[in-house]
């Protein structure tokens, strides 16, 4: 089943896929809340999928289960590191969606990270499109 994106906005996690130097998918499941037609994910500073991400933007995004388990196609797009401004934007979206858990999730790491050890991902997917092949050198 290929997602729609009111499918990925509603799933609790998605599969966030991103893109070694050799092409290698890096699945890693993620809280994603929507914000006008892009979802927004919030996630560790100088993790290696922002490293990645900073290098190469090309993603696919999967509705999975915490364990990061697929439950439907992946669907192709492209995501960028968010700033400051919208990193906060991130923040308060993903609270917003996940409630209370969100909220004292988003405000224990900022007091234990501070602002900027956490930053915002902005993830735009292509529906309808089949995920990209992943090759050499891409």
């Amino acid at each position: 089943m290929t997602p729609t994106f009111g499918d990925l906005a509603a799933a609790k996690y998605v599969l966030l896929t991103t893109f070694r130097r050799d092409g290698t998918p890096v699945p890693t499941a993620v809280w994603a809340a929507a914000d006008a037609d892009r979802l927004l994910v919030w996630t560790v500073t100088d993790s290696y999928k922002v490293r990645r991400l900073r290098r190469d933007p090309r993603i696919t995004v999967a509705v999975c289960d915490a364990r990061g388990t697929p439950r439907s196609d992946a669907v192709p797009g492209t995501a960028t590191v968010l700033d400051a401004a919208g990193t906060e934007r991130a923040r308060a979206v993903i609270a917003r969606k996940y409630g209370i858990l969100g909220w004292l999730t988003v405000k224990g790491s900022v007091l234990r990270r501070g602002r900027a050890g956490t930053v915002g991902l902005a993830c735009v997917v292509e529906a309808g499109e089949s995920a990209p092949e992943p090759g050499p050198g891409r």
